[in-house]
């Protein structure tokens, strides 16, 4: 069974709401791990200092089997903004994604109701009709050759959409590389037809 992948955002996108004088900006991105997205809410901190809150959710990996995800309310009550925008991104079905709102308070405090409301719903307004992408998930080989062996293993790489990530010479050639899961069984068999050990290895982080 190949792994067809999964949708993540094809773009970043911005949407602002107004909700009882209260603005909320949504922004959406498209992340790989938690170092990128905070500092895509830090660069939303940066855009508009002044404003109450920058509030934010996001999911790493397959909708509804994640690596991880994680929120934050940044001031406003426990569960109140940061849920409400999880709740929306799992409900999308998207992953890879951070959306952070940012809100400038209006004069006009709307009670938790009123804000799990807001937060989902500028969350909703920037994911709506947000255009989506497949992300295959690439499965990491480290590889263990001949040199002989690099030169055809190289040219497979090119030919399939692999990488390589990192080589090493001694004895005998160590490469670590990364291929479209879809492409498994097809590198089992190449492997398999060069006589080249192999092993799943963990990504990078």
């Amino acid at each position: 069974m190949t792994d067809s992948g999964y949708p993540i955002p094809e773009e970043d996108r911005e949407r602002e709401t107004e909700v009882r004088k209260s603005r909320f900006i949504a922004r959406v991105h498209a992340v790989r791990d938690r170092q990128q997205a905070m500092e895509r809410v830090a660069l939303a901190q940066q855009d508009h200092p002044n404003a109450s809150h920058h509030c934010w959710a996001y999911v790493l990996g397959r909708p509804g089997a994640a690596t991880s995800a994680a929120m934050n309310d940044d001031g406003e009550p426990s569960g109140t903004a940061g849920k409400p925008i999880l709740n929306v991104i799992e409900h999308k079905a998207i992953g890879d994604v951070l959306v952070v709102v940012i809100r400038y308070f209006g004069g006009v405090k709307l009670g938790a109701g009123g804000l799990v409301r807001a937060y989902a719903g500028a969350t909703e307004s920037v994911l709506g009709d947000l255009p989506l992408r497949r992300e295959t998930p690439q499965i990491h080989y480290r590889l263990v050759l001949d040199f002989a062996d690099e030169q055809p293993l190289r040219h497979w790489l090119d030919q399939h959409g692999g990488a390589l990530i990192d080589i090493c010479y001694a004895e005998q050639v160590t490469a670590e590389i990364a291929v479209p899961g879809t492409l498994q069984q097809a590198l089992v068999d190449f492997a398999g037809s060069q006589g080249i050990d192999h092993t799943e290895a963990q990504p990078r982080r």
